[in-house]
């Protein structure tokens, strides 16, 4: 057998975010169906919420390598049958629906159908485009009722919602100027316009929101 090499990453904020995230999705999860997380970074939030919602089947993917390799290394290390391998996704390219209708078919017994999509901290780490590409692929997965969750920062009414989230606005836009916090209010159009409506709003920890959608 092949000789296991430990390719983790860690981002200490997952420790102390995941469970005020798991109480959320606890609260708006459908009971059966397949989670889809797009952008799932180190793998650590796929891990978790994976073992707190079995026996959903939790699909991770991530358009990095690096990033599927430490997913794979977590899943591996958790060795839980309900979380899959990962899938190698870009929400920015048109076709990646189709990347995920083609894994769903492979799987479709007894694996169920996707009933919703999880997005932890991706829209304000990458282009507008990003958020506008999940919103309208996930319109192409899901069915009227199902669920899409964002979680992150946002401005709210134009505004940033504390201090600390407009420095943290001036050090990704300086990193990336097609990053940055994004206006909630614009996001929800977005939704709007691609078949979803707003459900809930959630303050969480350390200045961020929980933002649930649902399919329409």
């Amino acid at each position: 057998m092949p000789q296991f090499i430990d390719q983790r990453q860690y981002a200490p904020a997952t420790d102390r975010n995941r469970e005020p995230i798991r109480a959320v999705l606890a609260e708006h999860l459908p009971a059966t169906g397949t989670v889809l997380e797009i952008a799932s970074g180190t793998g650590q939030h796929a891990t978790y919420l994976a073992a707190q919602f079995a026996p959903r089947p939790w699909l991770p993917s991530d358009p990095n390598p690096i990033a599927r390799d430490s997913i794979a290394s977590w899943r591996a290390i958790a060795a839980r049958d309900n979380l899959h391998a990962p899938l190698a996704l870009d929400v920015t390219q048109p076709d990646w629906p189709q990347v995920v209708t083609d894994w769903q078919q492979q799987h479709a017994d007894p694996t169920p159908k996707i009933r919703a999509i999880v997005n932890i901290n991706m829209v304000h780490i990458s282009p507008w485009a990003a958020g506008e590409g999940l919103f309208a692929g996930a319109s192409q997965l899901l069915e009227p009722g199902d669920v899409l969750y964002l979680y992150g920062p946002f401005k709210q009414a134009g505004k940033h919602t504390a201090p600390s989230n407009a420095a943290f606005d001036r050090s990704l836009r300086s990193q990336n100027p097609a990053w940055g916090v994004r206006d909630l209010e614009a996001v929800c159009e977005v939704a709007h316009n691609t078949g979803f409506t707003l459900k809930e709003v959630v303050s969480m920890p350390a200045n961020n929101l929980s933002v649930v959608f649902h399919a329409v």
